[in-house]
């Protein structure tokens, strides 16, 4: 008896890695990739808060682009001539199903344009992030690594 108990519990520990691997959410750090599929550009961190999610900028690769200011942000936007290395860029999003976020919001401090955003994890545990304007038909999507 007492050998069936240790084979179950060695089994179910065993598992557990695997189960926490498996979990799909969007919540961590992120390593950004340029529309380019290669440049490297920043780490964002993304969290829960409430029912939403909120991503910022928390690390800029090119040494030169970390004391940008979001000049091109709408000049209504609190973001307006704000740095972007600690900037909001993701807000609003919700959880609509057991793999995609949608109904969000996320911000190109390049351009100072906000587009809806939508986002989901790939086969390879990668995060695809739609910027989009309407039906998601007119917009750009990036693959982002997890930090590891």
């Amino acid at each position: 008896m007492k050998r069936k108990i240790l084979s179950v519990l060695g089994i179910l520990i065993f598992m557990m890695p695997f189960s926490v691997f498996s979990q799909k959410d969007i919540v961590g750090v992120w390593k950004t990739i340029d529309d380019d599929g290669v440049t490297e550009k920043s780490y964002v961190k993304i969290w829960k808060e409430g029912d939403t999610y909120k991503g910022k900028i928390i690390d800029i690769f090119n040494k030169e682009d970390r004391d940008n200011l979001c000049t091109e942000c709408d000049e209504d936007d609190p973001r307006y001539n704000k740095p972007v290395l600690g900037m909001v860029i993701i807000d609003k999003l919700k959880k609509v199903d057991e793999n995609e976020w949608d109904d969000g919001e996320i911000l190109d401090p390049n351009n100072g344009e906000v587009y809806d955003c939508k986002m989901s994890i790939d086969e390879n545990g990668n995060l695809v992030v739609r910027g989009y304007i309407g039906w998601s038909l007119i917009g750009r999507s990036q693959t982002w690594i997890r930090k590891k």
